[in-house]
Formats: C-alpha cells, structure tokens, sequence
C-alpha cells in the first residue's frame, strides 16, 4: 500500500507582550493596558479559523522567544492544498500565497449577536514557504512579530505576539467506500487519480431468534418499535477472510418523552478484531447520541471514542466531539495537541519529548490517528478514511479503522430521530426482519 502525501502546519509556543503605559503625573507605576484574557484567530488560506488563548508574558524588551511547548492549532494539508498553494498566481486569485494570519483580541472567546466580544488589539501576517514540505520537517516561523503600530512618538513600544510554525510532512492512507456501509460495498484505496479495491463490507443485523423474541424487534417504522439494534458491518479482505468488524451492542433507543438519542444513554458499537481460529477480539467502543441544537443551530451526531488496550482494565478515551446532524462533516481522532511542541518547533516523540512512552497512556497512538468525512442524515454518504502512516502495519489495521467509519456513518442513521423515517436502504432490511 502506497500512501498519500499530506503535510500538517502546527502553530505553537505562543505567548502575547504588551508596553505598560508611563506612570502618570503623581501616579504610581504603570497599569498593564489588559487585564482581561486575550485569544488569538488563526487562519491559513480559506481554512476555517481556530481560535486559541493567548498566554501574557511581561515586556521585558528582550529577543528570546518562550517556549512553553503548547501548540495552539494545526492546519492538515492534502496534495490538493499544497497545489493549490503552491501554484501560480494570476491577477483573479492568490495561488501561490500559503499566509497565515493571525488576530489577537483581548476579552473573553465567544459573541453577542453574531458579533466578537473581543477588542481587537491588531493583527499580523506571515508568509509561508510550503515548497519541499512533503520531504521534510522546516521551522517556517519562530520569534516575535508586531500586531499594532506606535500611537506616536514616544509612545510604548507595539505589542508583540511570538509563536512558531512548522510544517512537516504527514503521510496518510486514504480509503474509499463505493457505496453506502448498508450496501455491503466494497472499499477501494486511493492515490491521486488511482482507485484499486482492499476490502470488501458486508452489511447484517442480526435476524436470529433473538430478534424475534418479544420485546427484542428492530424498529418498524410506523410502529411501535422504539429501537434500532443488532446492525453490524464486517469488513473482508480481497481473499474473502474477514479482517475486522463493526457491531452495535448498545442499542439506540430514545430517551423516555422524547424522540431521542441522548447523551446519558447513548448506543454503542464495538470494533472487533480477528483473534484466530474465528474467535474476535474488542479493539475499541464507540459511543453515539444526539446533541441537541443551540439557538440558529441545527441538531448534531455526538460521539466519545474509546481504546480498549490488552492489559488495561479501563477504556482509554481518544476523541469526543460531535458532527452536523444536517450537512455531515469528520469524524477524527487526531492526538497531536497531547504532545508538547519541543523548542525546535515539532511535537515531542513522547509527553517530555524524551522518547520514552513507558509513561504514554495512550497506547501506539499519538499524533493525527485518523479522520472519516461522513454526510449529513438522509443523505448519500460514501465515506472517506485517512489515516496515518504510523498506524497502519498491516492490512487488519487499515480494516479497522475502515469498520470504524462504517460505525459512524451508521450511527447518523441510527440517531435520527425516531419520528422521522430511517432510509430506504434500512426501513427495507427492518421489514425484511419481521416479516
């Protein structure tokens, strides 16, 4: 398998210093102009912007930079970005200008009525040199930089924002699904322009008895059956031998009231394994529910995903977050802000940047894992899954991260709402079952 190149830009070890203003007549010594917490907004190109805290250092004058190993934000790069960064420029667009921008506030992150909270106290720009990033790590940025002009002469100094920015590259494999998971397709790798098929999916829930028996039906719809349960994704190599699989424990069944998945009670599906001799064994749980929607925001899919390492007692938690219920968007599990960013700029190969993982507590796993773009409910979705290089050692682990999007993908369906009716695809199934 032949990966994709992708690059990551990861923007740390920031820290915010501002002139303290001349004692005025009479007065003691001078009053830091900002008391209040500053954040910054960071954009690269037409990325969406990330908004970080901006830590306060004293103005003490001096040219060294701090490093505090925090990285603020990471920007992940495809072939296709870089392309298009590094690509001409003409008189109608700005190919060719990879800059990143940064504005620094000072109050507190959020808005009233669509409006910044935050007094913006300036802004900066910095170009970036993305040529050759695909090959190897480069500090494109490290050091202070004004965001504010003099109000007049001699007046204090401008303030001054320090970071560091370094790309490096971030292979990644990328699969394919041609079809919807309920589909049973086949899921092919890509690279570029290339399609070549790794695996195959077969769809199932489970039609023994046990569904049969009162009480245990999937739901009908237009009944009165208030769950959705027994789904399951195995996932087969080209030889027709499964290599992972993708089944719902948990079922999704709403909250008492309400036409919901909720939180407290979320439905869950476990990511299995191969553990020879047609035995399986549990890799990770994942956890979906609905999240509800906020004023001018619609509905979305929550998720928490759990490790489950041999030898450990407890679930390892690796991402919680949520996705657009309507418009679909990524699942990721991405760890690169648990590593500190060493002074050279690049995260630390361990939590001290010492190399030793003794004390890691989560497993092999470190830096961009993976990410799977699903659609929003009612759509068509055939995902698409990346994942990193450093994760993939054979095929059986590109398969389980394969379940796992089909997981997701699945528990969009399966946290509709329970007033609205599942997909064709699925409703068909279901009444298959009960007849």
């Amino acid at each position: 398998m032949d990966p994709c190149p992708f690059v990551r830009v990861l923007v740390g070890n920031l820290a915010l210093r501002m002139p303290v203003a001349p004692p005025a007549a009479g007065a003691g010594a001078g009053v830091h102009p900002s008391t209040s917490p500053c954040y910054c907004k960071i954009r690269l190109g037409k990325m969406p912007a990330q908004t970080v805290p901006a830590p306060l250092v004293p103005f003490d004058g001096g040219d060294q930079a701090p490093a505090s190993g925090a990285l603020a934000a990471a920007f992940h790069l495809s072939k296709a970005d870089l392309e298009w960064f590094n690509g001409k420029p003409s008189l109608f667009s700005s190919r060719g200008e990879a800059v990143l921008k940064v504005a620094v506030y000072a109050g507190r992150k959020g808005s009233t009525c669509g409006v910044s909270s935050g007094r913006l106290l300036g802004k900066a720009t910095i170009p970036l040199d993305l040529k050759g990033a695909e090959a190897k790590p480069a500090v494109l940025h490290s050091g202070w930089i004004s965001i504010g002009k003099r109000a007049g002469k001699g007046s204090p100094a401008a303030a001054e924002l320090s970071l560091t920015v370094r790309a490096e590259p971030d292979p990644r494999f990328v699969f394919e699904f041609d079809g919807e998971p309920e589909c049973s397709p086949q899921v092919l790798q890509v690279r570029g322009s290339m399609k070549q098929p790794m695996f195959t999916c077969k769809f199932g829930c489970r039609s023994n008895s046990d569904l049969r028996r009162p009480g245990m039906q999937p739901e009908r719809e237009g009944a009165s059956g208030k769950e959705r349960k027994g789904w399951s994704v195995t996932v087969h190599d080209l030889s027709g031998s499964p290599v992972a699989m993708a089944s719902m424990v948990t079922p999704f069944v709403p909250s008492p009231g309400t036409d919901r998945v909720s939180r407290s009670n979320p439905g869950a599906w476990l990511i299995l394994r191969p553990a020879g001799d047609g035995a399986w064994e549990p890799w990770a749980r994942l956890g979906c529910w609905r999240e509800r929607g906020g004023a001018g925001t619609s509905d979305s899919l929550g998720y928490h995903f759990d490790l489950l390492l041999p030898g450990v007692d407890h679930a390892v938690p690796l991402a919680e977050s949520s996705i657009p219920s309507s418009k679909g968007g990524k699942f990721a599990i991405d760890l690169t802000a648990a590593q500190p960013l060493s002074r050279g700029g690049t995260p630390g190969c361990s939590p001290r940047g010492s190399g030793d993982f003794s004390n890691w507590p989560l497993g092999n796993y470190r830096g961009f894992v993976m990410s799977a773009a699903v659609q929003g409910e009612g759509r068509c979705s055939k995902p698409t899954v990346e994942v990193g290089v450093a994760h993939i050692g054979c095929a059986e682990d590109a398969a389980a991260f394969v379940a796992l999007a089909a997981a997701v993908d699945l528990s969009m369906d399966a946290c509709r709402l329970f007033s609205h009716r599942l997909r064709k695809e699925l409703s068909h199934l279901q009444a298959d079952l009960l007849r």
